[in-house]
């Protein structure tokens, strides 16, 4: 077996966590998907995708400004909630027919993995309490 040689550096910003990087890819998959929606969804579905994909790393980045474990997995927890929303609206978009099914496919499994390392987040944030 091959030895797999990987250097790790220190996460000294949030821009550094893997979880903000996807959310951020969300977040312009969010704007570029929206742009073709229907003028009257403006103020409505388009409005709030990008404001809880916005969300979603905004609260990354404020929790890993925080100190306590306590804080920062509030902030994990909002962006998780956030990330939801988006879920959710994401099928009210495919089901109005706003987005193709490989359109809501490409968002969907993005949230999906963005999902996925929220929770490594708050999951590791957890265990480092213990540590401390």
């Amino acid at each position: 077996m091959v030895e797999e040689n990987r250097s790790y550096s220190k996460i000294s910003k949030f821009t550094d966590l893997i979880a903000w990087q996807e959310g951020h890819k969300l977040v312009l998959m969010v704007y570029k998907m929206t742009d073709g929606f229907p003028r009257d969804e403006k103020y409505n579905l388009i409005d709030q995708m990008r404001r809880s994909s916005v969300s979603v790393t905004s609260n990354i980045a404020e929790g890993f400004a925080k100190v306590s474990s306590k804080d920062k997995n509030r902030f994990y927890n909002i962006a998780q909630t956030s990330l939801i929303e988006l879920q959710n609206q994401l099928i009210i978009c495919k089901d109005l027919k706003y987005l193709s099914n490989a359109d809501f496919e490409k968002l969907a499994n993005q949230s999906i993995n963005c999902h996925k390392l929220i929770n490594a987040l708050i999951r590791s944030t957890r265990l480092n309490k213990y540590k401390n």
